[in-house]
């Protein structure tokens, strides 16, 4: 019998219907497979095993009840127990098959071909069941198609049952699996022929299972799928919640995690695996002064100056994917107003679960003012190396100069009256001079010395140092000075004011490399109550004001309100010190006025030292003049001299310079040997005593000296700018390199300073 439009059209909807839903339950359940842990794993496996191949099978029969056969039909109970068997254990063999974590594409053909062969054995199993009076025959051409329906739609569902998609995308899977499915069964059912027989059963086979039986199996079957439909659905939807609920939280975490990283107080950022800028601080902008949207997105190297952006290529990101960490690298960072910062970069990386890198974490730490503060310290380091150094070799020139200074003075009260010959000595005396000027300015340099204010005629001292700055600035500056008559004089140390002025020089210098004019200029000042805005910090008062003015190049206000700082400068690394306006700044206010600056980009600076001016008193202070006239009285003495100095040129020379002058000397190569002498109970009147001696300094004998004779006068003569911290007050300073009168003026106070207990008190007239 053909079955073919002899079908219930109800019945074919209601098979197709079980199909369609049991393939979109069993696509849904076997999609947890594999998020799901092994318990899991396995209950969910079962779970969409038995709603596919059980509504597989439920279809079958249901597509059966729909014939119209005119005989009695009923199943075998085993084989239709089969049947069900068949289908759930290969719908499961090929959901476990595909539910691994790498599947390939032979192995969901060979998962699909396992189905669609199970299903086919389940259809032809289940007409083996059926127990008609006759003999059922089935087309080989159907049968072959009816297979590959079911290899198709079955690879079909493996492919669908692992593979991310959407809700409309399973829809339309579960309607191409039902309906294919339902296919391979009509499909096999035309190639299948019927027996026409009697109502009569076969009567050797016991009664199986009958319609209803087979209906109620069914409707048991569709119960369970949508059960499992059901059980998915509130699943999905308690899964809903929770997923609802974490990114919730996830995202309340992702903002504060956001919050934090942007306010912390450190220079944070993070990179992609390609180097690019991912997110980056507040604390990073603000250092940097860029805006979030001109860094996001672009590689790091776009900040870095070119040596530390190859280095960062070349060195320091290679090691970084080798090591997975980066400690304390070293860059220059530009930025966005063109500064250059010295900073430090500490990077991590992150990698996911096959190793590849996805994001870096880094850290900066800005260190340039400490890079700053270092580069000061070497340079002070330097200046402190070279003052030593100045010093010394300062100390062995001034008494080479003692040595030629007092024989050429000598040699000059001897020579006999010959114009060449007194011209020669004269020449070489001026040379002398010049050269203890020059080393005096070497201590100057080297050392700092406390100041010694005293009245100073400032165009004087800037005339007799005219040299020294042309020689220090180069030929391509020119040197004004304007200096108005009847100018007052200025208490201030000269020394100090000497350099000072160098130093305001060789700024002005550097600010003009192409050359320019450099204005010395001198004016008094009054100061009055209300003040004016250059000079509001200096009280009311009568002013001396010296100003160095170049046409250089200038400063902007951020530099021109630094500029006196200690350790700031604009010059490159090794040109400066930062400390030249420091020490002029300092100099002027320890002499109890002020450092003013001003200054415009492109119109020059202008420094000028606001010092007080010197007492009238003071201008009547002794000079050499009285000096060499004491000299002249006091010559033809007989003042005894204890002469101490290792050198034997300086010590002859002294001694020399005193018989000149008719004091009666004694000589001492050391400390020891003067000390010696002095224990024999030899009378001095004043003992001459080299500072820098090997075994024992002269401040060291002068105390010993004052446990022996506590009045016996001591004389420290020194080429060095300044008297040690241990030095006694009372011992007197006699500098090197020092001619007839300056010796003798330092006798002459040591052996008449008057008693510690005797005031002087001023003459009165009338």
């Amino acid at each position: 019998m053909d079955v073919m439009g002899s079908h219930e059209p109800v019945l074919v909807a209601v098979s197709i219907l079980i199909a369609v839903a049991a393939s979109y339950t069993a696509l849904d359940l076997a999609g947890r497979i594999p998020r799901a842990r092994s318990v899991a794993k396995v209950g969910w496996l079962a779970t969409a095993a038995i709603v596919l191949g059980g509504g597989i099978w439920a279809m079958h029969f249901v597509a059966m009840l729909a014939l119209h056969l005119d005989a009695p039909v009923s199943y075998d109970i085993g084989l239709t127990i089969l049947s069900f068997t068949i289908a759930v254990v290969v719908t499961g063999a090929a959901l476990a098959l595909s539910s691994r974590s790498k599947v390939s594409r032979r192995s969901v053909l060979a998962a699909g071909c396992f189905m669609g062969l199970g299903i086919v054995a389940m259809h032809y199993t289940g007409m083996a069941a059926m127990r008609l009076n006759g003999e059922v025959t089935n087309d080989w051409r159907f049968v072959a198609i009816a297979t590959l329906v079911a290899i198709a739609a079955s690879t079909a569902a493996v492919w669908l049952a692992f593979r991310h998609h959407s809700l409309r995308q399973r829809v339309a899977g579960s309607l191409a699996l039902g309906i294919g499915i339902s296919g391979m069964h009509y499909v096999a059912m035309f190639g299948t022929t019927l027996p026409v027989s009697s109502h009569e059963m076969i009567p050797d086979i016991d009664p199986g299972i009958d319609n209803i039986d087979i209906v109620i199996a069914v409707t048991a079957a569709t119960f369970v799928i949508l059960a499992a439909a059901l059980m998915a659905a509130v699943h999905d939807r308690r899964s809903s919640r929770l997923m609802e609920r974490e990114a919730l939280l996830w995202r309340e975490g992702e903002e504060r995690y956001r919050t934090l990283y942007r306010r912390t107080p450190l220079p944070l950022h993070s990179l992609n695996a390609e180097g690019r800028i991912e997110q980056v601080s507040d604390s990073w902008l603000d250092l940097l002064g860029y805006g979030r949207e001109e860094v996001v997105g672009r590689p790091l190297t776009d900040f870095m100056t070119v040596d530390s952006a190859r280095r960062r290529t070349d060195e320091h990101w290679p090691q970084l994917l080798d090591t997975g960490e980066l400690r304390e690298a070293e860059y220059k960072l530009i930025a966005r107003d063109g500064r250059v910062l010295d900073c430090i970069l500490s990077a991590v990386a992150e990698r996911d679960s096959e190793g590849r890198l996805t994001k870096t974490l880094c850290g900066l730490i800005n260190v340039t003012e400490r890079r700053q503060a270092e580069e000061a310290l070497r340079q002070a380091q330097k200046l402190e190396a070279i003052g030593r150094l100045t010093g010394g070799i300062a100390h062995d020139f001034n008494n080479l100069l003692a040595v030629i200074v007092g024989n050429l003075e000598l040699a000059r009260k001897r020579a006999p009256d010959e114009p060449r010959l007194i011209a020669l000595l004269d020449n070489t005396m001026q040379a002398a001079q010049r050269g203890a000027a020059l080393t005096q300015r070497m201590l100057a340099f080297a050392r700092r010395q406390d100041l010694n204010p005293e009245p100073v005629d400032v165009p004087e001292l800037v005339l007799g140092m005219a040299d020294l700055m042309r020689r220090s600035i180069g030929p391509s500056i020119q040197i004004e000075t304007r200096f108005p008559l009847g100018l007052p004089r200025a208490r201030v140390d000269s020394n100090q004011l000497e350099l000072a002025l160098l130093n305001l020089a060789v700024n002005a210098r550097d600010a003009m490399p192409d050359g320019g004019t450099i204005t010395i200029a001198a004016r008094e000042e009054v100061i009055v109550a209300d003040g004016e805005p250059d000079s509001e910090e200096l009280p009311p008062n009568h002013y001396f004001c010296l100003s160095v003015t170049d046409t250089g190049t200038g400063m902007d206000d951020d530099t021109l309100n630094r500029a006196a700082e200690p350790f700031f400068t604009t010059k490159g690394v090794g040109k400066g010190t930062g400390l030249g306006l420091a020490m002029v700044h300092g100099l002027a206010a320890q002499s109890g006025g002020r450092l003013v600056l001003s200054s415009r980009p492109g119109k020059g600076t202008t420094a000028s030292i606001y010092l007080p001016l010197a007492e009238a008193a003071a201008k009547k202070s002794v000079g050499s003049d009285a000096y060499s006239a004491s000299a002249k009285v006091m010559e033809g003495g007989q003042a005894r001299v204890l002469v101490v100095d290792d050198d034997p040129l300086v010590l002859s020379a002294t001694s020399a310079m005193l018989e000149d002058l008719n004091y009666r000397v004694t000589e001492a190569s050391s400390g020891k040997a003067a000390l010696a002498v002095l224990d024999t109970g030899a009378d001095f009147d004043v003992v001459l005593t080299d500072q820098a001696m090997p075994g024992m300094t002269g401040v060291q004998l002068a105390a010993a000296i004052r446990e022996r004779r506590p009045n016996l006068p001591i004389i420290l003569g020194t080429g060095y700018a300044e008297l040690p911290q241990d030095a006694n007050a009372g011992v007197l300073r006699l500098g090197k390199p020092f001619g007839r009168e300056a010796l003798h003026r330092a006798i002459d106070t040591a052996t008449h300073r008057p008693p510690d207990n005797v005031v002087n008190l001023p003459s009165r007239i009338g």
